[in-house]
């Protein structure tokens, strides 16, 4: 493989981790991230989704019945890492094992069919490669099936696997250690791969799954999240304090650089080696609305190795990881984040763009949230875009409130600042009773300063069981 020369030094106005200015404008360090060059050593996986529809319960069982209509397969474990940072730009050298079966070959053929990778997938006979089978029906997943074996490689094949990333390591800039808990990196393994890249001069990325945190000791960065830091410590993790308390215990016992803690929506917690009340930072995810968790931690891994490759500074590389992560969470499945994503987040104005729906992505929104067990309010008209007080009172009868605006209407953005207001659509139509119809709200709004006759819709609601509520007029501000 090819590595950039970029990678070699550092950018302008920027230095290594080590030290000395660095920029902290976040979007050119997004720019900055396809010049990372990276080894991932660890579990590769293949998932497998099939998607359908079900319309009927089975004759033979109380079971549904999915007829399907198209099916997927794609890199899973670490070579969803793999995925994440070649969606952002980055190179890649990917070691790992599979098995002398069907899916070890599908997934050396999707592993191999990705832009800027280098594969060096290790067959070991009679082992067989990690399957998840996903089944899918109206976005929802109604059952998993795995294939796998849970136990250590061959120990001839981990030194093989040590030795070949023992070379590879000197062509990139951060080792990656993915463990999955499949075997890969079993035993001995991680400590010999960490050795390697000290050795090397490269840091080391960890991100754990169970197993004794001393196998992982000296890595420059380990991310657990809330679950695996209690394991690991036997310290409680419910608070930020906690939390701070039991990854600053987890750093000193183990030798590491640097502990994130990975907590899903609610961003990281980054304890490291600095000074007095830098020492510790929790930082937010920004994230629109949870869909779907799966894959964020991806995410973040691939975002925050490839920041330390360019030479980001470790807040700068946690702050980017959990806008990444946070974009992962707002999508359904598995799903890579790119950096036009990551450039569009840090865009001023973007929750314009996140709130602004077409009516086809309205109703699957709301859809998401109705099986989520929210009630869901509409609210027609422009004249609310000015008036706190009554999008406020609106998002109060329900969990997620919807303005309609008709077409050519130009207060989306206005109306996209106020936080009552979760989704905008446009009607489409001279009134908003089709897209009623459409979205079924479980509570419409009633603008006040409306009579009520020339209020369109409220006879729907009886249709499917939802009430109808007249705002009261708001004060004027003194």
């Amino acid at each position: 493989m090819r590595y950039r020369n970029a990678m070699h030094g550092s950018a302008p106005g920027q230095t290594s981790a080590a030290g000395g200015p660095i920029t902290t404008d976040l979007a050119d360090a997004v720019r900055q991230l396809k010049r990372g060059a990276i080894l991932v050593v660890g579990d590769a996986m293949l998932d497998r989704y099939v998607y359908g529809r079900v319309d009927r319960v089975s004759p033979e069982a109380p079971v549904p019945v999915l007829a399907v209509e198209r099916e997927v397969a794609l890199p899973g474990g670490a070579g969803n890492v793999v995925r994440n940072l070649t969606a952002i730009g980055a190179a890649v050298a990917f070691v790992s094992v599979v098995g002398d079966d069907q899916a070890g070959s599908d997934l050396t053929g999707l592993i191999g069919g990705q832009p800027g990778v280098e594969p060096w997938l290790l067959v070991q006979g009679g082992r067989a490669t990690t399957t998840k089978t996903r089944f899918v029906a109206t976005g929802q997943q109604i059952m998993r099936v795995d294939h796998e074996v849970v136990a250590p490689i061959h120990q001839r094949l981990a030194d093989r696997l040590v030795r070949i990333a023992a070379d590879a390591v000197a062509a990139t800039k951060v080792m990656v250690l993915s463990d999955y808990g499949k075997g890969v990196l079993d035993g001995d393994t991680a400590a010999r791969l960490i050795a390697a890249a000290q050795s090397a001069g490269r840091k080391v990325v960890v991100d754990p799954k169970g197993g004794d945190p001393a196998r992982y000791a000296g890595a420059d960065l380990i991310l657990p999240d809330c679950a695996e830091l209690a394991a690991a410590t036997g310290l409680p993790t419910r608070t930020d304090a906690e939390i701070a308390l039991a990854a600053a215990a987890l750093r000193t016992t183990h030798g590491y650089g640097a502990v994130m803690v990975v907590r899903g929506e609610q961003g990281v917690t980054l304890v490291e080696d600095a000074p007095a009340g830098e020492a510790v930072q929790h930082i937010a995810a920004d994230v629109a609305e949870v869909v779907d968790a799966a894959g964020a931690g991806d995410a973040l891994l691939a975002v925050v190795a490839t920041s330390l490759a360019a030479g980001l500074a470790l807040p700068v590389a946690a702050r980017l990881g959990a806008l990444a992560a946070g974009i992962a969470i707002g999508k359904s499945g598995i799903a890579v984040v790119r950096e036009d994503e990551l450039l569009e987040v840090l865009t001023p104005g973007r929750m314009a763009m996140r709130k602004l729906a077409s009516r086809s992505h309205a109703a699957e929104r709301v859809e998401r949230w109705r099986r989520a067990g929210l009630r869901v309010g509409f609210l027609a008209g422009s004249r609310a875009a000015g008036d706190a007080g009554l999008l406020a009172q609106a998002r109060s009868w329900c969990d997620r409130l919807v303005v309609g605006l008709a077409d050519g209407d130009a207060l989306a953005g206005t109306l996209a600042e106020a936080p009552s207001v979760d989704l905008i659509v446009h009607f489409g139509a001279p009134t908003p009773v089709e897209l009623i119809r459409l979205l079924r709200p479980d509570v419409l709004v009633q603008d006040p300063h409306r009579a009520p006759e020339t209020v369109a819709g409220g006879e729907l609601l009886q249709e499917w069981g939802g009430t109808v509520r007249r705002a009261t007029p708001q004060p004027e501000p003194a």
